[in-house]
């Protein structure tokens, strides 16, 4: 439980860290485009001022070599030149090979007039020109610069992500098949044993009640040594009654279980439901829950199960009342080793979840839960 909550805590660590890394670097390139913005309008003022210097220069007079260059300065910012009656005096750094459009340049002067306020030119003629100008392409560029960075590092962290999720898939997976069939290996020798006992046993005409009650618990050591051996092969799905399976397994845990545990099946036992299962997965699948269900009542309540036929779908819904499950565990109580019990393993909800999802391919979730009032899990089965 503890690995899951740290795991939590460092996710939304490393969250929170790219948000602050994110936000940093559009605040500096947002001030970096606002200082290249502020320049650019001053060498589009000075540019303006060189204009109506240059047009009040009588011709006798000579034009001093700076006004020349700062009018040809300018290689990068696009402008318009308008004169006090609106008509379009020139142009510069626009697509050369329609400036002489005008319909193009109306459209120019129209994004020009939205992004900045003109710059104008007054002659002591009492003329004016205005000087429309907008961001050039180092600058709209910078503008989307960081978006564009910020999309490329998401698409290859989640690439990463998928990548070593799907990597520490495949070797859980390797991991589960090979422990189970260790697990069913090793039970192997004893059952044979047990069987052979048991001959014995029957040849001394020993007490046959005792007999009985031993080859049930050894038929249960094999029907779990066949749940083992199945984990990580593909199991046979027969079309099995579903209805039959849950009261099957619910009557073996009646007796196995305490007398102040009540199972309520909300189904025709006596009904006859046929879908696609394997008898011995899903009995443990039914199990494994029950189980959940009296440690997380303390050994007292009811457990209700109960059986809802859709038309391609099966809905099983598991409902305890005991101590519930915080919103924020939803997942992480299928995760390998989650438990909150001292002594627990934390296998049992995540061999499920596994025989559901990849051996039945079904579903299950928690479809809601209150801290001390229970908890409901939602199981759906292929019809």
């Amino acid at each position: 439980m503890n690995v899951y909550s740290r795991k939590q805590k460092l996710k939304f660590g490393l969250f929170v860290l790219a948000v602050f890394l994110g936000v940093g670097i559009m605040l500096y390139t947002e001030n970096l485009v606002r200082k290249i913005a502020g320049e650019e309008r001053n060498r589009i003022e000075i540019w303006a001022e060189s204009i109506r210097e240059f047009t009040e220069i009588n011709l006798n007079e000579k034009v001093s070599p700076t006004i020349y260059k700062i009018l040809g300065e300018n290689k990068t910012i696009p402008v318009i030149l308008v004169d006090d009656e609106g008509q379009i005096i020139d142009s510069r750094n626009l697509n050369p090979k329609k400036t002489q459009d005008t319909l193009y340049l109306q459209k120019q002067l129209q994004i020009m007039k939205k992004q900045h306020e003109p710059i104008i030119v007054e002659y002591t003629k009492g003329h004016k020109n205005y000087v429309y100008y907008k961001d050039s392409v180092l600058l709209t560029s910078l503008f989307y610069y960081p978006y564009i960075q910020v999309v490329i590092v998401s698409f290859f962290i989640l690439v990463s992500y998928l990548a070593f999720s799907s990597s520490r898939k495949a070797e859980e997976n390797q991991l589960w098949a090979g422990l189970s069939k260790e697990t069913a290996h090793q039970l192997g020798t004893p059952i044979s044993s047990l069987v052979a006992w048991i001959e014995l046993l029957k040849l001394k005409n020993e007490d046959e009640k005792l007999i009985n009650e031993v080859q049930k618990d050894v038929k249960r050591l094999e029907t779990i040594t066949e749940r083992f051996s199945g984990i990580g092969s593909t199991p046979v799905l027969m079309r099995m009654n579903l209805y039959k399976i849950i009261a099957n397994s619910v009557s073996y845990l009646q007796a196995r279980t305490s007398k102040n545990v009540e199972y309520i099946l909300n189904f025709d036992k006596s009904g006859e439901l046929l879908i696609p299962l394997n008898e011995s997965l899903f009995e443990w699948v039914i199990e494994n829950m029950c189980k959940n269900a009296v440690d997380a009542m303390q050994g007292k309540g009811k457990i209700i199960l109960s059986v809802e036929d859709k038309k391609d779908k099966i809905y099983l819904d598991i409902r305890d009342f005991g101590k519930g499950i915080a919103k924020a565990q939803f997942k992480t109580v299928f995760k390998p080793g989650y438990t909150t019990k001292k002594r627990g393993w934390g296998l049992g909800l995540s061999l499920v979840k596994r025989i559901i999802e990849s051996y039945h391919s079904g579903k299950i979730f928690v479809k809601n839960s209150e801290l001390g009032k229970g908890t409901v899990f939602r199981i759906i089965l292929n019809k």
